[in-house]
């Protein structure tokens, strides 16, 4: 998985597309991510001692890897992500279609 927590993203399939938003978490063997502000699920959470009228509580529910692009720094458009290798040995993530630096 090229996603990483921290990547801005946009939905490019399903009920929220269009929505941007932040990665919170990332579930590889999954190949899921949480987004901030996407697929907002709400839970109805019983009283309990320490919360003795109960309540409902919004949480981000996560969504296929597959449905997301990554947003290009410099273009503000989606875009793939393919991963190169430096001068330095080191690993760092380019964008397919601008060729823009990621990390």
């Amino acid at each position: 998985m090229k996603l990483k927590k921290g990547d801005k993203v946009i939905v490019i399939a399903g009920a929220d597309k269009g929505k941007t938003g932040t990665i919170q978490k990332v579930f590889p063997k999954l190949n899921r991510v949480v987004i901030d502000g996407v697929n907002v699920h709400k839970k109805h959470m019983k009283p309990r001692q320490n919360n003795p009228e109960g309540s409902i509580v919004e949480i981000f529910a996560p969504i296929d890897a597959s449905n997301v692009a990554i947003l290009d720094p410099k273009e503000k458009k989606p875009a793939r992500i393919t991963v190169k290798i430096d001068e330095n040995g080191n690993k760092v993530r380019y964008t397919a279609q601008y060729g823009n630096k990621i990390d």
